[in-house]
């Protein structure tokens, strides 16, 4: 009797409607120069030609499951996990695409650090035509900037990550977070695991009006705000309404606009120094991690803030014991004559 190879990777990509995409996904997987992996589709109830693209294939290597009803997303990526053959998932969503050597790159890795759980990588990005963009999102390299990045942002891109099977499969996706249940899975597994990223770019995303985050802005934003609650409870803080917002914005300094001001300057240097200090008495992170991630929200929101407080901005962050912290190369880049006569004046 024939024994069936298990695969060291199982690709998972979880699709509903991607007729136009789903070909540019699966061929850029086939294309991997790591060949152990078998490639697994799971359909949630499409309803366009989908289903008859995956069909043309005929490599043994690519399974497609059906789903006997649309599911939804968490519920889909759940079964993903329950049909995954191999030791390793590697995750990519169906609009997009892997570079050749995202699965060689992650295997090594993995291999090489049984500590971790997780690991993703930079991306970058295509348009709906597939035209490369000037854009990258790049992610906290280190196990523990990683955990604690995460009590302010998704600081892992779904799309990007190789992760342990078994482990996933223990802890699932809560299928109440119908956006979101990524980054509200990583938060659940950073009290127990270690994550890191590659700062490889090793998945190109594609940005289009059809991706289900753009239609669903406000409900990824309440999913958002419920993570960040949590974390701030496991350091020990009970937010109001008012701060949890103010600390969501804390990593989006580009939506805050005219709030963007010295109001809301005074009270991030008073909310850090709070978070600092409940987290020396929890433990929850390890404490220059934290320190580290907090200066570097501190450095972005003064640098948007110049837009509205022009010079001032740069000396509300040279001053500000958060900028103390920084290496002295961190703060090179804002050395400049013109900074250090602005300094001279206001000393």
């Amino acid at each position: 009797m024939r024994t069936l190879t298990v695969p060291r990777v199982t690709v998972f990509i979880p699709v509903h409607n991607r007729q136009h995409y789903i070909a540019s996904a699966v061929d850029s997987i086939l294309a991997q120069t790591f060949e152990d992996f078998e490639l697994l589709v799971v359909d949630d109830g499409s309803t366009d030609a989908t289903l008859e693209v995956l069909s043309r294939y005929r490599d043994p290597r690519l399974r497609v499951e059906c789903n006997s009803r649309n599911l939804g997303i968490p519920a889909t990526r759940n079964r993903g996990l329950d049909l995954a053959r191999g030791e390793y998932i590697a995750l990519l969503d169906s609009d997009d695409k892997a570079w050749p050597n995202r699965l060689a790159r992650q295997v090594e890795v993995l291999d090489r650090h049984p500590e971790l759980v997780q690991i993703g990588s930079a991306c970058d990005f295509m348009d709906a035509n597939g035209r490369r963009l000037r854009k990258v999102r790049r992610q906290p390299l280190d196990p523990d900037e990683v955990d604690a990045s995460l009590a302010f942002y998704c600081a892992l891109t779904n799309r990007t990550i190789m992760a342990r099977t078994a482990i996933l499969r223990e802890y699932r996706y809560n299928e109440d977070f119908p956006r979101c249940q990524d980054y509200e899975l990583h938060q659940r597994l950073s009290r127990t695991q270690r994550m890191a990223n590659l700062g490889d770019v090793l998945v190109c995303g594609r940005e289009h009006d059809g991706r289900f985050t753009r239609q669903t802005d406000t409900l990824g934003r309440e999913r958002k705000h419920e993570i960040c609650r949590r974390a701030l409870l496991e350091l020990g803080i009970e937010p109001s309404e008012e701060d949890l917002d103010r600390h969501y914005a804390l990593s989006r300094p580009q939506k805050l606009g005219t709030a963007l001001n010295r109001d809301y300057l005074d009270w991030t240097e008073q909310w850090l120094a709070q978070l600092d200090a409940a987290n020396r008495r929890t433990q929850r992170h390890v404490p220059e991690a934290l320190l580290r991630v907090m200066t570097e929200r501190w450095v972005q929101l003064c640098l948007h803030a110049r837009r509205q407080l022009g010079p001032g901005a740069y000396l509300r962050l040279l001053r500000s014991p958060l900028a103390r912290r920084l290496p002295a190369a961190g703060l090179r880049f804002l050395r400049t004559p013109r900074m250090n006569h602005l300094l001279r004046d206001h000393s």
